[in-house]
This record gives structure tokens, C-alpha cells and sequence, in this order.
């Protein structure tokens, strides 16, 4: 299991069109995922989940993957959210 601190770059954080195109992200990799925010936990791989969580632009997330392909999905879901 990897666990990394990331703070959120995308100029509209995760809402609506960006959320959607994360969880499409994560769905591809056979890891579970996850999202921390504030001590609450949601599946990352969950549209309604991940929007529940509220993440703006600037704020900070737990990203944590557990899997065979943990690595590569910890490095690619991380990517995603660095992009402005």
C-alpha cells in the first residue's frame, strides 16, 4: 500500500468535469484507491464519492493505492491532479 500527501493544482480542484475524469483514471488500474480528506475516506474509483468530498483548487488530499499496479497508479492519478 502506497499513501502520498497531494495538494490539488487543477484550477477548478476535483468538481464536476475534473472528478469525472479522475475516477475514469483510477478505473483503469486494478488497485484499490482511495481519497482522504479531512479523516473521511471515499472510494476513488466512485464519481459520486470523490464529489462528496468537495476538494477544491489548493486544498490537500491522502491519495492511497493498494494493489499490483499501485505504483504506476500512485504516479499517474498524481500527475493528473498537478496539471493547472
Amino acid at each position: 500500500m502506497i499513501e502520498r500527501n497531494i495538494k490539488i493544482e487543477l484550477e477548478t480542484g476535483l468538481q464536476a468535469r475534473p472528478a469525472a475524469q479522475f475516477v475514469q483514471h483510477a478505473n483503469r488500474f486494478s488497485s484499490d484507491i482511495f481519497i482522504e480528506k479531512e479523516n473521511k475516506r471515499v472510494n476513488a474509483k466512485s464519481i459520486m464519492g470523490l464529489m462528496s468530498l468537495a476538494v477544491g483548487t489548493g486544498e490537500s488530499i491522502k491519495l492511497i493505492a493498494d494493489g499490483s499496479d499501485e505504483e504506476t497508479a500512485m504516479e499517474q492519478l498524481h500527475e493528473f491532479v498537478k496539471e493547472k
